[in-house]
């Protein structure tokens, strides 16, 4: 079943190449949407795809890279909108 997941990642999450690992991860789930940096210091993703997928990419959005903290992931669910192409890191 399809889904649609809105995270925000919570710590020590900017400048430590976050970003590019979350599109990485994404890709290895063959997950759609982006990620993207917000003004409040936290990582903001909308993924799509297999719900299961998503549920073990936000498993390793938990650990992150080597050199993040994360202190906490928050997920809210919706149903897919189906407007995403691929997965792609935002400026």
């Amino acid at each position: 079943m399809d889904a649609h997941a809105n995270i925000t990642v919570i710590g020590i999450v900017q400048g430590v190449g976050y970003r590019w690992f979350a599109d990485r991860t994404a890709r290895k789930y063959d997950l759609k949407g982006f990620v993207e940096n917000k003004p409040d210091g936290t990582v903001y993703l909308e993924v799509e795809g297999e719900k299961g997928l998503i549920e073990d990419f936000i498993k390793e959005l938990k650990i992150g890279p080597r050199s993040a903290v994360v202190d906490e992931v928050r997920v809210e669910w919706e149903k897919p909108h189906h407007l995403f192409l691929g997965f792609r890191i935002k400026a």
